[in-house]
């Protein structure tokens, strides 16, 4: 409940920002706004202040500022205006105006995460310190594209697509103009240096680990589970595995075949404590008498706090938004081509689950998140689909070329297949959200 809660409220604020950019525009263009609304459905909190209604309502996914001449009267009735009235109608504002008023929703948007990222820069942000370094591999995924692709564990990436790779950042990042296309890995192995094609399926675009890459894990324990093997014979927190009864463990990656091929025996484990080395005897377990066996450890992720200055948060803020604006803008592309599944699309149930995770964490967390929701916001309501502002802005474009307004009959036979497609996507982003969380 907390983390629905917490998803909601930055929502909410996403909301607030892109409707708040609509109101603010109209009013410095002198247009009535009528009512600002975060939500739809029935009221829960109204209230007036001059010659607006501000209301949050039920609904949270979503909201809408009403402006006089759109939509008949505050009720939602036909009127007739008065010349004075008329003159503060949306519909009586120059073409510019208009256009104005209906894209500063997304811009707002899309400039959000310019004066977020850089607070969270400044904060501080945890960054694992592996995606600093060499693009070494540690495991490859058995039937991933990677593994099909003929990568080892051990290989070390020096290019992708001839693009030169340094460390495991710079792959990720080089992927983002290459989703669902075949990826040609330049990779160092035993001295040589081999080229090896791999098949993207549509998963580059979430990095290396999608395709089956993980990168050097250690065996060292990071967390222990209460009342599992490992914390009842004594291990903690920081303790490095280096053998399970004879067998060697030189990473995280060889415990979990290790520890199915021993079973349900007590065995002895080689750990190093404190530069120390000393031996603890467990015996793995299944939970219910079923499924793999366990030891109850987590692996110990070792990441840095990083913060900035002013000008240098400032700089890695800019940086960090248009990176996230390429991924969303390519993403969409390839969306449209086929290159990418439509398996990706996620709607309003994983946005309040993404969002209600990182409201849990920390500050810098928080404020990375909305800002991505905040870019995939702000260009989706660009997407020339009528009932979008993208659709609106479309229009009033063509009205600048021709001259005179799209007529209505047009207008509404577009807004009516623009509906249907906004729908669909809706009922299909439902469906994955509801397959990922039976998933």
């Amino acid at each position: 409940m907390i983390t629905i809660m917490a998803g909601i409220l930055m929502l909410g604020v996403l909301v607030f920002v892109h409707e708040l950019g609509h109101f603010a525009i109209a009013k410095m263009c002198g247009v009535k706004v009528l009512k600002f609304s975060l939500g739809f459905g029935p009221k829960l909190v109204s209230r007036r202040r001059g010659e607006t209604e501000y209301q949050i309502c039920a609904i949270p996914l979503g909201g809408y500022v009403q402006m006089l001449g759109e939509g008949g009267g505050e009720q939602g009735e036909e009127v007739e205006l008065t010349a004075e009235e008329e003159a503060r109608s949306f519909a009586a504002q120059t073409v510019g105006k208009r256009l104005a008023i209906v894209s500063a929703g997304p811009i707002m948007n899309l400039m959000l995460p310019l004066l977020i990222l850089p607070i969270s820069f400044m904060v501080g942000v945890q960054m694992p310190t592996y995606l600093e370094q060499p693009a070494c591999i540690g495991y490859v995924v058995p039937g991933s594209n990677a593994a099909d692709g003929g990568i080892l564990a051990g290989d070390c990436v020096t290019a992708v697509n001839q693009q030169v790779v340094k460390s495991w950042n710079d792959a990720n990042k080089g992927f983002i103009s290459q989703a669902g296309e075949p990826l040609l890995f330049q990779v160092e192995r035993n001295g040589e240096e081999l080229q090896l094609e791999i098949s993207a399926e549509n998963d580059s675009l979430q990095g290396m680990q999608a395709l089956g890459l993980l990168p050097l894990q250690s065996a060292k324990i990071g967390g222990l589970a209460a009342d599992m093997p490992a914390a009842e014979a004594g291990m903690l927190e920081g303790d490095l595995i280096l053998q399970i009864e004879d067998y060697p463990i030189s990473s995280w990656y060889d415990l979990k075949t290790v520890i199915q091929e021993i079973g349900s025996r007590v065995v002895p484990v080689q750990i190093e404590r404190d530069g120390k080395r000393m031996t603890v005897d467990l015996t793995p377990i299944q939970r219910d008498g079923e499924g793999d066996y366990l030891l109850g450890i987590a692996p110990f992720y070792s990441s840095e706090l990083k913060t900035f200055g002013f000008f240098d948060a400032i700089r890695e803020g800019a940086a960090r938004t248009w990176e996230l604006i390429e991924l969303t803008v390519v993403f969409v592309q390839k969306l449209f081509s086929g290159s990418v599944s439509a398996k990706n699309i996620g709607g309003p149930i994983t946005v309040v689950q993404i969002a209600g995770q990182a409201a849990q964490t920390d500050l810098a967390a928080i404020l990375s998140v909305l800002a991505f929701i905040s870019i995939q916001l702000g260009i989706l309501n660009l997407l020339p689909i009528p009932i979008l502002d993208g659709g609106h802005i479309l229009f009033y474009v063509i009205e600048l070329i021709i001259r005179k307004p799209v007529s209505i009959r047009t207008r509404e036979l577009a807004q009516q297949v623009g509906m249907a497609l906004l729908l669909m996507l809706m009922v299909l982003a439902f469906y994955n959200d509801i397959i990922r969380l039976w998933g």
